[in-house]
């Protein structure tokens, strides 16, 4: 049962409304969002305390005033930072927001380039030079998105395009060359993998071998692109799927803990714990309530 997928199989937009808000808290909605990509691009912007976040091979931490932003397809994935909490909202939209479909010369040669071919500053701190402008277009950005009606479409366009602009002016957003690739690239197949089969025996061997990487330097490489060891993911996922079976069914506990890849009830309830920080049993009578985030 694949209950999620690395590359996300939400539709976040449509053609009708390209565009989905989601006000996240962790780890009052969820504990972590684990890596994965979509085709949509994604802004975040961070109410009140900080999370950790990872975005290819950049880490960094992200907090109160912090805006965070991905391009399509990005690799990423958002964790506590340390016990903090974190309240932040995400507009994921798709790319007709910005007009990727028009045969203007500007679509040509700056907004198509950000689907596969432009990097980006993901983190705008305090520090940013323009953070007072990006700020407050983000501000309007979701309050237009709250607002959740065909006029207000209109300004949140105005105000994405503006809000690249910006970017572009600042220097934040760069070519890519052929050789960028890093880390993120290198063990995005195994991410693939692990998202698709968590139900299955999996080890480091498997996943060495489907990236055509030895042993060592696939464990050095997944460490320093996800920030966690390939098995710890492999366990995130998998408690991942188990939140979602223990809200939408009502499978035992030790069937959802075989569903969901772990062969020893104890072991499940061991790491469920210690990433939820509650037990599974605990999480379904209502401790703790995790909600779909970016």
């Amino acid at each position: 049962m694949n209950v999620t997928a690395s590359k996300e199989q939400r539709d976040h937009s449509s053609d009708f409304k390209p565009f989905s808000y989601y006000k996240c808290d962790i780890p009052g909605y969820f504990s972590n969002v684990p890596l994965h990509w979509h085709p949509e691009f994604e802004l975040n912007f961070i109410r009140e305390g900080s999370a950790e976040f990872i975005c290819g091979d950049e880490k960094f931490t992200a907090s109160a005033g912090d805006i965070v932003v991905f391009l399509p397809d990005m690799l990423h994935s958002v964790s506590r930072d340390g016990d903090r909490h974190c309240a932040y909202d995400t507009l994921v939209f798709g790319a007709s927001m910005l007009g990727a479909q028009d045969t203007d010369r500007s679509a040509a040669e700056y907004i198509r380039p950000l689907s596969g071919k432009c990097g980006i500053c993901s983190r705008i701190g305090a520090d940013h030079p323009y953070h007072a402008e990006l700020r407050t277009c983000a501000e309007q950005i979701f309050s237009c998105a709250k607002g959740d009606s065909a006029m207000l479409d209109m300004l949140l366009k105005s105000e994405l395009m503006r809000f690249f602009w910006l970017l572009y002016e600042s220097g934040d957003i760069f070519p890519l060359k052929e050789t960028d690739s890093g880390n993120a690239e290198l063990i995005r197949p195994a991410i693939q993998f692990i998202n698709r089969n968590y139900a299955e025996h999996i080890t480091i061997d498997m996943l060495a071998e489907i990236t055509h990487l030895s042993r060592s330097y696939f464990m050095g490489c997944f460490r320093r692109a996800a920030g966690t060891g390939a098995m710890e993911y492999v366990n995130q996922v998998r408690t991942r799927a188990a939140v979602r079976l223990l809200e939408t069914t009502r499978l035992g506990v030790s069937e959802i803990a075989y569903e969901c890849g772990f062969r020893n009830l104890s072991n499940f309830n061991r790491k469920f714990r210690e990433i939820t920080g509650v037990t599974p049993s605990e999480y379904r009578k209502g401790a703790l309530r995790i909600k779909p985030g970016g």
